[in-house]
């Protein structure tokens, strides 16, 4: 039976071909959910109800594979592990008890989301906790330069992230489904801000744990995100014209794209 290094590096190799082609796809193809829901994409359930469904088992994943391994008495490990389960917690059981929405979400996204994120759990829990050698995570990684740069950019990026979802709901009055310019915060950059927040997040998770699987996580939260921001970008330019002219704010990177 081969040893889990042996699986673990083609893995993230298809992981990240096949980023690349939901990348170049998703140009293409609208991701069926929000602004860009279509009945084609079947079956919905309530939005908040969706969101659960699809993180809560990433947070679960990620508590059992940390717990079975042999490296919990370790606080290098505790500390990504807590890392990664903030963003999770919040985004399972905090964020959807906030959503205004009545919108609802297709189980087909629900369904793949799913499978990605049980990927990525063995992405990240596998390298951390079973695969990296012995010795490389001390607690002499915690004063790094790649750590901490790291975690000021995952903090940073999950501040915006929550700044931004906050700003968007607040758009919306009660019973209000309808869709509105955001103005606030890193809105006036990029049409994305929350989308921005996401990828500087998992900038930063790969560069506090400087691994491959955390790299492959950032490129796949980028090749997911940035198409859908770059089509937001384009509806929010036809349907708010003065207030887009007035910023001309970017898709997801400010300044660049």
């Amino acid at each position: 039976m081969p040893d889990l290094t042996s699986l673990y590096f083609p893995f993230l190799g298809v992981m990240a071909g096949l980023a690349v082609i939901v990348f170049i796809s998703l140009f293409f193809v609208n991701a069926g959910y929000g602004m860009f829901r279509t009945p084609q994409w079947g079956p919905s359930v309530p939005t908040r109800i969706g969101w659960v469904i699809m993180e809560a088992p990433v947070f679960i994943f990620m508590t059992v594979l940390f717990l079975a391994s042999d490296r919990t008495y370790s606080a290098i490990f505790l500390i990504f592990f807590l890392l990664f389960q903030a963003h999770y917690f919040h985004r399972a059981f905090i964020f959807p008890m906030l959503i205004r929405t009545s919108q609802k979400m297709p189980l087909s996204i629900i369904a793949m989301a799913i499978v990605f994120n049980a990927c990525n759990v063995l992405m990240q829990a596998g390298w951390l906790f079973y695969v990296a050698p012995d010795g490389l995570y001390t607690n002499a990684w915690l004063t790094s330069p790649q750590f901490i740069i790291g975690v000021i950019l995952f903090v940073t990026g999950m501040v915006i992230n929550i700044h931004s979802d906050r700003i968007i709901r607040r758009l919306r009055k009660p019973g209000d489904t309808s869709y509105h310019f955001p103005k606030k915060g890193m809105y006036r950059y990029v049409t994305s801000a929350n989308y921005f927040g996401e990828c500087i997040e998992w900038l930063g998770f790969a560069c506090l744990t400087w691994s491959w699987g955390g790299l492959v996580f950032f490129i796949w939260t980028f090749a997911n995100l940035a198409p859908r921001a770059k089509k937001l970008n384009a509806r929010y330019k036809e349907q708010f014209p003065e207030a887009f002219a007035a910023t001309k704010p970017k898709a997801i990177i400010p300044f660049i794209f």
